[in-house]
């Protein structure tokens, strides 16, 4: 069911839903000039069901409000909600769409750093801590400071842990180590030949690293040490940087499991994503795959630089995203979409046939607002206007004789923002919908939603009964 100025667009979209799935569909246009518009209630009222109509279910507009059930029951039809754009009816019916990825499990743990703790008090780390756990981090590493004894690393590992917290500590320093440990942090970073004799008497998990950072060589007597102690440890090769031995610390990292296939490995990812003024996204997504593909098991991220702020929640849908394709033997395309970010994963558009066509129905003042092809499309009944520019489509509807009040001039000033921004990143617009942003998406309320909202209230207000004075 739809309204008379989308009948055209409808069709033409159920007719290609129609070859491709093998479906019937009948559109049926009901006596309103914006499907968006209609509510249960009213299509009750105007909807004049032919006895012979034999339907297997009847799609209502997206934005269609009310209850569905009362139309279901009076008809014995089961009544739905399709989607709010039209042109998502194909994957409504299930065509170009794959069968939802498992993203449930993963293999690779996240260690969180909350770095230069000693700078921060209690309620920061762990409010910090709070946030790292909602994103996904395992443990939360207590970050120190070299050559700076901090005495209250002891009450701060225990308050972690009555949160709930498992905590590591990362430092040489050895009281601070000693504090951290009884105080129930379960890893430590790191250790090497320059701490070993004190390390090795310790009964917690340590990380080691090698004493030369590019020489896995250096790493073997830090591990003969550990195993003559019957300590549980891993290894970190160390990640270099882009630009000074990444490719080369990659290499390593591969030879260390070729080495030591019995050992587990850490990748400290943080090396790259802070060090590198880009998106995180697609770093954190390769970073995943190599450990998936290496059987690096741990990783050590943090969040610092703030093109970094959402780092350790796309490592943790990067990981997830990488055991399903493993586990499939398929590639990482298709299994989720909330890394893509600053771009949209596909472009859907009307066309300009269709626009002009709606362009010639429209009969009221409401503005429609399209991104197509490089141009902001705007129209209504009195014009259709399109550009590059907002500023200059505002000047050419002010010629035309379009008196903005202030809440129109807001509303088309923020709709024509959010539609420049998408012609610019190649991201798809649709009026009144937030833009899409992968993981980092903030849903907003459409003007149409909050039209309803209001409505809503406003009739609560006129049938609850008036208070005495």
């Amino acid at each position: 069911m739809t309204g008379r100025l989308a009948e055209a667009v409808v069709r033409q979209t159920a007719s290609q839903v129609e070859t491709r799935a093998r479906v019937d569909i009948e559109v049926h246009v009901l006596p309103i000039t914006v499907a968006a518009l209609m509510h249960t209630t009213w299509v009750e009222r105007k909807l004049e069901w032919s006895p012979d109509w034999q339907f297997d279910r009847v799609l209502l507009p997206g934005y269609c409000q009310g209850e569905t059930a009362a139309l279901s029951q009076r008809y014995g039809v089961p009544f739905e909600r399709g989607p709010k754009d039209i042109l998502d009816l194909p994957e409504f019916f299930g065509l170009g769409k794959r069968k939802p990825a498992d993203l449930t499990r993963y293999d690779i743990e996240i260690l969180a750093e909350i770095n230069h703790a000693p700078r921060l008090t209690l309620d920061q780390i762990l409010s910090l801590a709070e946030h790292y756990r909602q994103s996904g981090a395992d443990l939360i590493d207590v970050g120190c400071i070299p050559g700076e004894r901090w005495n209250g690393v002891s009450g701060t590992v225990r308050a972690l842990r009555e949160g709930g917290f498992r905590v590591s500590i990362d430092s040489f320093d050895p009281q601070e180590v000693r504090d951290a440990v009884e105080a129930g942090a379960e890893l430590v970073l790191s250790a090497n030949l320059t701490n070993i004799d004190w390390a090795v008497e310790l009964p917690v998990e340590w990380v080691l690293i090698p004493d030369e950072t590019r020489s896995l060589d250096s790493l073997q007597p830090t591990i003969d040490a550990m195993r003559s102690a019957g300590r549980t440890f891993r290894i970190d090769p160390i990640l270099d940087p882009v630009g000074v031995g990444f490719t080369a610390a990659i290499e390593r990292y591969a030879e260390a499991r070729r080495r030591w296939p019995d050992i587990p490995v850490m990748m400290g990812i943080g090396n790259v994503t802070e060090l590198a003024e880009a998106d995180t996204a697609g770093m954190n997504l390769l970073l995943a795959g190599l450990c998936g593909e290496l059987g690096i098991t741990s990783v050590l991220t943090t969040e610092v630089a703030n093109w970094c702020r959402t780092a350790v929640r796309e490592f943790d849908i990067a990981r997830r995203i990488v055991r399903s394709a493993l586990e499939q033997e398929t590639i990482a395309k298709h299994l989720d979409s909330s890394l893509v970010m600053l771009r949209d994963p596909k472009l859907r558009e009307y066309g300009q046939a269709p626009l002009d066509s709606l362009a010639a129905q429209l009969k009221d003042p409401n503005y429609r607002i399209f991104a197509e092809r490089g141009e902001l499309h705007v129209m209504n009944r009195d014009g259709y206007w399109r550009g590059t520019d907002p500023f200059e489509l505002l000047d050419q509807m002010a010629s035309a004789g379009q008196e903005l009040s202030a809440s129109h001039a807001f509303y088309l000033g923020y709709e024509m923002s959010k539609a420049l921004t998408a012609i610019t990143l190649g991201k798809q617009y649709q009026q009144d919908e937030a833009l899409r942003w992968g993981l980092a998406t903030r849903q907003e309320a459409s003007a149409l939603e909050r039209r309803h909202q209001t409505q809503k209230s406003q009739r609560r207000l006129e049938t609850s009964p008036e208070e005495s004075p």
